[in-house]
């Protein structure tokens, strides 16, 4: 089991000193990965409901709530350590110019030395996409046709791509990543799961159901075979606390990875202890 930690751009480490003193203690502690969160701008009393709480409202239950842009942060994190993996949990596709998004990540993949893992999401802040000008209503498909432009510039030696929402011809765009960046596909839902099937190298899944993520599991693999892909090199990972209980759990479920939830500084050398050297064979 890999033990990554979530909303690492928020809090304390919105601020320089705070983002480097926390990505040096959690490489030191042992973590494995950390994962920002995106949202370009959260308008101000939204209605559409976060799906990953009862009350429909995103944690820390403000509007106004600092955000670092995920990818700058990694940037800032990478300078200052070697060996920690840095992820995003999760980008939102559809918000974002593929090429140039493309470009950025394959930079900071190279600087970084291999260490990004691109989580991707399609979204679900219906009047964010409406302050960016973007379609709520095709943002599934929007998110596809992205993914496939990302893996053409990133692998291809001269880029060429059609679709429906992004197209170019005949160019290279340099520097490419370091190896493959992974590609995470989050969400609880059969699409994303499919997508997963289709372009990503990890699921993600946050429901906390193991009967309903293993059944969405087992989705991604069945439509990873339909389009002639290797089901086994699909990872799968989620998020939960780290109690042992729960690990125990993830891990006979098939999960190699779990992101928990932040914590403070102070007790990063607990959970080397008792949780990450415990279970890094779970």
């Amino acid at each position: 089991m890999k033990f990554g930690m979530t909303l690492a751009n928020t809090g304390p480490q919105v601020e320089g000193g705070g983002a480097i003193a926390y990505a040096q203690a959690a490489e030191a502690a042992g973590f494995e990965s950390l994962w920002t969160v995106e949202h370009v701008v959260v308008p101000e009393g939204y209605a559409s409901p976060y799906p990953y709480s009862e009350d429909g409202k995103m944690p820390g239950k403000r509007d106004d709530i600092d955000i670092p842009d995920p990818l700058i942060w990694m940037a800032f994190a990478a300078a200052a350590t070697s060996e920690i993996k840095l992820g995003t949990g999760i980008l939102i596709v559809p918000q974002r110019n593929p090429v140039v998004t493309a470009k950025a990540i394959a930079t900071l993949d190279r600087l970084s030395g291999g260490r990004v893992m691109l989580g991707i999401g399609a979204g679900w802040l219906a009047e964010e996409f409406d302050a960016l000008g973007v379609s709520f209503d095709d943002r599934g498909d929007i998110t596809d046709d992205y993914l496939a432009a990302y893996r053409s510039l990133w692998h291809d030696e001269v880029c060429s791509y059609e679709g429906k929402h992004v197209s170019f011809d005949r160019v290279y765009c340099r520097p490419q990543p370091t190896g493959s960046v992974p590609i995470v596909v989050g969400g609880d839902s059969k699409r994303a799961a499919r997508r997963a099937g289709e372009y990503g190298d990890a699921f993600f899944p946050v429901s906390g159901d193991f009967d309903e993520m293993t059944a969405l599991y087992e989705h991604a693999k069945r439509c990873a075979e339909r389009v002639g892909r290797d089901p086994s090199q699909i990872d799968f990972m989620t998020q939960g606390p780290a109690t042992p209980e729960y690990i125990e759990r993830a891990a006979a479920a098939g999960i190699t990875r779990l992101v928990t939830y932040p914590m403070s500084r102070s007790k990063f050398d607990d959970f080397s202890r008792d949780v990450i050297t415990a279970y890094a064979d779970a």
